[in-house]
């Protein structure tokens, strides 16, 4: 039996300091929640103060405006950094994995110019209970009713059957009822507004919602559409279904349109109209302007509140300890200091660290705006070049995963709209008769030209990928497809219109 013994091992491993942590803490933080942060910090640190440092505004210089502001021609000068500091940055990053952007989900289509987003909330739901008090149910089924509007996905479904209902109620609320009454809850909360809530399917969505219009000959028979020929019709096997209805082209026609009229999502008619009070602001980080033909960038800092190491605390800790050495009772005159000269460090690491996360801010957003210059003068987004956390990363002499930092959840105010950083970077590059383009490009001239393809005989993807190489952009047709469907576009037949 082999016994036991100990043994000696040598390792080196990586540990972060406070310092360093702080640091990358700083840098993933936009502008407002650092904000909060430093006002978080203000109430528990007293050696940090609030307010222009007196020291600092003695030597501040009438140009100065309250912001970090740089020319793009000024783009060498702002890549000079403190080589202790940029050690720093690369250690802290070892133990941090990268946040690539872009490529392969289609997210760089989405509308990044709007200056306000909608946020979700219960807005619906809570209208949707007031109206529970509208029916003729009893007290036991209204509660039932309300926990039923609760299964409501956030595209206004009921997904759930009855029997599902019927079971998740008696092991959630312990609560008892049958399939036939639950079945009539259900079918009194689907006559709520907006039309077509609480359906299961598509097709019973919109049969809901053409049964509550002016029963019109169009209407009617969209309703004999949806209901006896619901696949082909989805499917735009139009001819399919002249022929199983025994319809002209020009009835169907009507019908078609006023299907079109109605909501897939019955959420959107009551986003539609409530869509102001659930708005939220977007806030800025940096600020992209053109100043006399030269690109102007702004770290935008006006809303951070100053803050510097209260004066009487460096003298402070200098008198204790000059007192700590006739005091009485050493032990507590120790632990004065000690509060103290923590104190005073942990309000100069937070300081230093704001300092860092702005310096690498305005050189990642310079870094950014060299490679997108085009972009920002004109604005046209064909003009967006190929570009990745590492180009970055090599331009500024710093690990791309604090690139990464730097862009994630930032934003950017543009003379044509406000942007997320994360618009300007694309993981793939493509190439082309020019040499490399993103696939972004490719992307919105595959949207253009199925925009403007005659939809009576729309392009096929052999057809795309031709018009494409006549732009300039030599892909595959199995390339087209992919991009084709990341950008939610149909196939050519099921884009065909009548």
């Amino acid at each position: 039996m082999a016994g036991l013994g100990l043994t000696v091992q040598q390792k080196l491993q990586a540990k972060l300091t406070p310092s360093q942590l702080m640091v990358i803490r700083m840098l993933e933080l936009p502008t407002m929640e650092l904000q909060q942060r430093i006002t978080e910090e203000l109430q528990v640190n007293p050696a940090l103060e609030e307010g222009p440092d007196p020291e600092a505004r003695e030597q501040e210089t009438p140009e100065s405006d309250g912001e970090d502001e740089m020319l793009y021609d000024d783009l060498e000068e702002s890549y000079r950094m403190d080589e202790e500091n940029r050690r720093e940055y690369d250690a802290a990053d070892d133990d941090y994995e990268p946040i690539l952007y872009g490529g392969g989900n289609g997210e760089s289509e989405n509308d990044y110019s709007s200056r306000e987003l909608p946020y979700g909330g219960d807005g619906l739901i809570d209208y949707l209970k007031s109206q529970v008090y509208l029916t003729r149910m009893t007290k036991p089924q209204r509660h039932i009713a309300k926990w039923v509007l609760g299964n409501i996905d956030d595209d206004g479904y009921l997904r759930r059957t009855t029997e599902q209902l019927v079971d998740d109620l008696a092991f959630q609320e312990g609560l008892q009822v049958s399939d036939e009454e639950m079945a009539d809850i259900v079918g009194q909360i689907k006559q709520f507004d907006p039309p077509g809530i609480a359906a299961a399917t598509l097709q019973e969505c919109l049969l809901t919602q053409l049964r509550q219009k002016e029963q019109t000959p169009p209407v009617m028979l969209a309703q004999r559409v949806l209901t006896r020929a619901f696949k082909a019709f989805s499917k735009r096997n139009y001819d399919q279904v002249l022929q199983r209805l025994h319809i002209t082209e020009d009835a169907f026609r009507e019908a078609v349109a006023e299907i079109m009229r109605l909501n897939q999502s019955p959420t959107n008619a009551f986003a539609s109209t409530d869509m102001d009070s659930r708005r939220t602001m977007i806030i800025p980080d940096f600020e992209v302007r053109m100043h006399d033909g030269q690109l102007r960038i702004n770290l935008l800092t006006d809303d951070l509140p100053e803050i510097h190491i209260n004066a009487d605390y460096p003298r402070m800790l200098q008198d204790m300890r000059e007192q700590r050495k006739n005091a009485a009772d050493k032990e507590k005159a120790r632990e004065a200091v000690e509060f103290i000269r923590t104190n005073i460090q942990q309000a100069s690491t937070f300081i230093d660290a704001i300092r860092q996360r702005n310096e690498t801010l305005l050189m990642t957003m310079t870094a950014i705006v060299e490679k997108q210059k085009a972009f920002f003068m004109e604005g046209d987004e064909a003009l967006i070049q190929s570009l990745v956390l590492q180009d970055v990363a090599d331009m500024i002499q710093m690990d791309a995963s604090t690139v990464s930092r730097a862009c994630n959840n930032k934003y950017v105010r543009t003379d044509y709209g406000v942007y997320p950083l994360k618009f300007f970077f694309s993981e793939v590059r493509m190439p082309n008769e020019q040499g490399e383009v993103s696939t972004r490009a490719i992307k919105q001239q595959l949207r253009e030209l199925v925009d403007e393809e005659d939809k009576t005989a729309p392009l096929s993807d052999d057809q795309l990928v031709e018009q494409l190489a006549v732009c300039g952009y030599t892909v595959a047709r199995r390339t087209v497809a992919k991009y084709r469907e990341q950008l939610n576009i149909p196939v050519a037949r099921l884009r065909r219109e009548i």
